[in-house]
């Protein structure tokens, strides 16, 4: 749950996950809408994936005992074996993560890339975490990166300033060099929520790709359906103020919709009804998310909207 989420939007998650799946039998046997369900809201639902099989293996075959069983855990790549090597099984196992590798940078004052020297840094680290205890130094590097040697370090509340080479030399916020990110992709789209007879239209979870394991909303590009001014015999159409939807790789600037039909049509493959009480049981990113709340307050008619049977006979479309 730590990877890539600050800790104090996982403790609430983690208290929940636990009281509902208190040991690895019991989430390997969970259905996967549950599993989904209970980490709606963390983001990167391939982990909660990862987490459930990790549980199947480990409920199967017992705990590993050394680090290169922990890393062939689902989901557990060499830092977060390493640190549940170190903090959950005291083994002196070095975890480097963006934290541990600018407080070792500057405290080495290394140049360029420090996880370039990733293997020499691990072998410096690990007669200091057997001496020291792993778990107590790994907390403890975690916890200085976290608050004190940040990317804007307070130095003077440093324990280590006294023998930092980068804070001695006045380099500490130049190092380590500040990466440059890929400019997320920006796209627009329409999010319809199609109703008739009490349900709702839904794509069904896909097996792979950034929402893998979630229903979805249609989502349909606005380019490919652009605004047009409403007329007396349109269709009606309600909507909602819209948002900016910001993902790793791409920002998503979204429009809701909300379409009441006389009567439910075939759904095609990867697409189903869903009932409103069943919908609110059902696991969904945020954006899907917003949507559904957004149904339980009044829309408004557009002066402008998408024609609502282009809209309707692509949200219908198979998946892709």
């Amino acid at each position: 749950m730590l990877q890539q989420t600050q800790v104090a939007t996982v403790i609430p998650y983690f208290n929940r996950w636990l009281e509902e799946f208190p040991n690895p039998r019991s989430l390997a046997q969970a259905d996967e809408d549950e599993v989904h369900k209970a980490w709606e809201g963390l983001g990167y639902y391939r982990r909660a994936r990862f987490l459930q099989a990790a549980a199947g293996s480990v409920a199967a075959d017992g705990w590993p005992g050394d680090l290169e069983g922990l890393a062939q855990l689902p989901g557990l790549g060499p830092y977060t074996a390493a640190a549940m090597g170190a903090i959950a099984f005291q083994w002196p196992t070095p975890a480097l993560d963006g934290n541990a590798f600018r407080v070792l940078a500057r405290l080495h004052l290394i140049e360029g890339d420090p996880k370039a020297r990733a293997v020499e840094l691990r072998t410096w680290l690990a007669p200091a975490l057997e001496h020291l205890g792993p778990s107590r130094l790994t907390q403890a590097i975690m916890e200085l990166g976290a608050t004190i040697c940040t990317p804007a370090p307070t130095c003077r509340a440093c324990p280590l300033s006294d023998r930092c080479q980068a804070h001695l030399a006045g380099r500490a916020r130049d190092l380590p060099p500040v990466a440059k990110r890929t400019k997320p992709k920006a796209c627009a789209l329409w999010l319809v929520a199609l109703e008739a007879e009490g349900q709702f239209l839904l794509r069904a979870p896909a097996a792979r790709g950034l929402l893998a394991g979630l229903w979805r909303w249609p989502a349909l590009a606005s380019g490919d359906h652009p605004p047009q001014p409403r007329t007396l015999d349109s269709q009606p159409i309600f909507a909602w103020p819209g948002w900016t939807q910001v993902y790793t790789h791409r920002r998503e600037a979204v429009s809701p919709l909300h379409i009441q039909l006389k009567g439910r049509f075939a759904s095609a493959e990867g697409l189903a009804w869903i009932s409103r009480k069943d919908l609110a049981g059902l696991p969904l990113g945020k954006r899907d998310q917003r949507l559904r709340d957004l149904l339980d307050q009044p829309g408004m008619v557009p002066l402008e909207a998408p024609d609502a049977r282009a809209l309707i006979k692509a949200c219908a479309a198979p998946s892709a």
